[in-house]
Order: C-alpha cells, then structure tokens, then sequence
C-alpha cells in the first residue's frame, strides 16, 4: 500500500528543507523518478537534494550528457539522469541505464516517462506542480 507524501516550497530558500524532508520520507530507497512540467523546478530541486546528499558542487542538468555521476561519502554513487533528449527507450539502453538502474546505487530521474518501461518496480515517483503563486507542491509516491 502507497501513501503520498507532501512537501511545499515557498522559494528557493525552502529548498534545503525541503530536500532534507524528502530525504527522511523516503529512506532507503535507491531509485526516484522525477515527473513535472518543463520549468517546474525538477533541476533545481535534484540540485538541491545532491547538496543535501553531501555533493558540494552539483554540475546541474546533465541534459548533452544524459547522465552526471557522483560519489557521496554519505550515499555512494549517484546516478542523476535527464532524459529529455532522448528520443526512445532503446537510446536510453545505449548509454547503459539498465546497468545503472539496477546497480543499488541512488538514481535521480528527470523525464522518467520517457524511459518508463526500462523503471524497476520500486521506483518512486515524485511529482513537482508549480502552483499559481508561484510556489511548488512535491508530491512522493511512497
């Protein structure tokens, strides 16, 4: 049985919280996918969340490359992937996501939907909405 939990973000000031609270919700669970509009915040937040993991300088979107890996001392390999560019699962295998999916080091997912299929089971999605006002709503699927 899946329950949601819910985090609002202000600003960009709420984010370290806001990372932190996620953290703590979701334990530890390896693989999250990150599903939101374009401009949403999802770099941001999985910049965010990658400080807050203990990587003091996050690269940003690894939207050329498809994939930014970090070691963490805290949490070990990190896998952060923005797939937008891709056009369909088989370019996805090409670079060797499966291998990395299934590796039990932490992935961080942008446009996971692209990709879908290719997801493990316990993938968790989390939904960024920006609000009329401006703010965020993160939703995890836990």
């Amino acid at each position: 049985m899946s329950e949601n939990k819910v985090i609002h973000i202000e600003t960009v000031l709420d984010l370290p919280r806001a990372a932190t609270e996620f953290l703590e919700a979701v334990g530890h669970r390896k693989v999250f996918a990150f599903k939101a509009e374009m401009g949403a915040g999802k770099t941001t937040f999985i910049t965010a969340l990658l400080k807050s993991m203990g990587i003091t300088d996050p690269e940003g979107s690894p939207t050329y490359s498809l994939v930014n890996v970090y070691d963490s001392i805290m949490f070990g390999r990190i896998y952060h992937f923005d797939l937008y560019r891709i056009e369909d699962e088989r370019e996805a295998l090409d670079i060797g996501i499966e291998e990395m999916l299934y590796s039990d080091d932490i992935c961080l997912i942008e446009w996971p939907e692209k990709i879908e299929h290719l997801l493990p089971d316990n993938v968790i999605w989390s939904y960024i909405r920006r609000n009329e006002d401006n703010t965020r709503t993160l939703t995890i699927n836990i």
